[in-house]
This record gives C-alpha cells, sequence and structure tokens, in this order.
C-alpha cells in the first residue's frame, strides 16, 4: 500500500509540473494542424461551413476564398503561439475572439450541424463540439497566466512544484 501511495504521489507531481504545458503544446498542434488544412481548398472537412459562417457573420462582405485564408492563418497563429508557449497572453485573446466563430454555426446553422440519425452530430457538427473543447483547454491554460489571479504576480506554474496555492481561496 505504501508503494503505491508513493506512486501516486509522483504521478501527481508530474502532472502538477506538466499537465498544463502538455495541454497547451497538444491544443497548439490541433489548431496549427487544422489552421495550415485550410489553406489548401478541399482539404478540410469544415472549408465549406468556415466560409459560410463567415459570410453570414460579416454579411457577405468578406469573399469566401479571403474568409478561409484568414481563418487558417488565425488557427495558425494560435497554434504556433500555443505550442512555443511565447505572447500566450494574445493566443488567448484570439482564442477568445475565435471562439465567436466557433460559436456562431450553432445558432446560424444548427439544423445542419445536427440532421444525422436521431438529430446526431453530422461531420461538420462533430467539428463544431471538437473546437468547443479546444477553445475550453485553451481556457484553462490562460487560467495559469500571470495577473489573471486577483493579488498576485505569478503563475500557478512559477509556484513551488507541488505545493498548492492557499492564496486561491484565502482572497
Amino acid at each position: 500500500m505504501r508503494a503505491l501511495q508513493k506512486l501516486d504521489a509522483a504521478v501527481h507531481r508530474f502532472l502538477v509540473a506538466h499537465s498544463i504545458q502538455l495541454l497547451r503544446t497538444a491544443v497548439g498542434l490541433v489548431f496549427l494542424a487544422f489552421g495550415i488544412l485550410k489553406f489548401f481548398p478541399g482539404v478540410s472537412p469544415a472549408e465549406e461551413m468556415t466560409i459560410k459562417t463567415t459570410d453570414a457573420l460579416s454579411f457577405d462582405l468578406i469573399p469566401g476564398h479571403i474568409a478561409i485564408v484568414l481563418i487558417a492563418s488565425l488557427e495558425c497563429i494560435i497554434g504556433l503561439l500555443l505550442i512555443t508557449g511565447r505572447f500566450l497572453r494574445i493566443a488567448v485573446y484570439l482564442l477568445a475572439g475565435q471562439l465567436i466563430g466557433i460559436l456562431a454555426p450553432l445558432a446560424l446553422f444548427t439544423d445542419r450541424l445536427f440532421n444525422g440519425p436521431h438529430n446526431a452530430p453530422t461531420l461538420e457538427g462533430q467539428y463544431v463540439i471538437k473546437d468547443i473543447i479546444l477553445v475550453a483547454s485553451g481556457f484553462v491554460v490562460a487560467s495559469t497566466l500571470p495577473g489573471l489571479v486577483p493579488g498576485t504576480d505569478a503563475a500557478p506554474s512559477t509556484q513551488q512544484r507541488g505545493q498548492p496555492r492557499t492564496d486561491w481561496t484565502e482572497r
């Protein structure tokens, strides 16, 4: 039993030390990969939905071929910032803006996203659901940035490893 407790403690220390960085990198890789796909016409399964959503949000002011390049660039920038860990605050703000584009199809094209058997999500619907999870993961990463915790100047990851932050709940 003692060995199991030691193993549990070691796993916990590893997770505390590395899980946010792993999450940030994984989310960044997914954003980069899906962003790159959008640069190649007909390759991304979300290309048509991306163009239709941008058309609706911009009142058809942004042509589809330009919209897809802008969205692809935005996703690649977010991905690269998350992967490198540089300018994370900018990445988080871009991700917050991306959330509008991610959630818009849910309001604008609900019938198209959930018209599978028994209203199951279509491939496009699954894509939107995946994006919601990615943005939520990005916000978890954002919660560790310096200055986001009132009264502190350091992110939780800069605390002593394995030591809980007691000032989060005491303030």
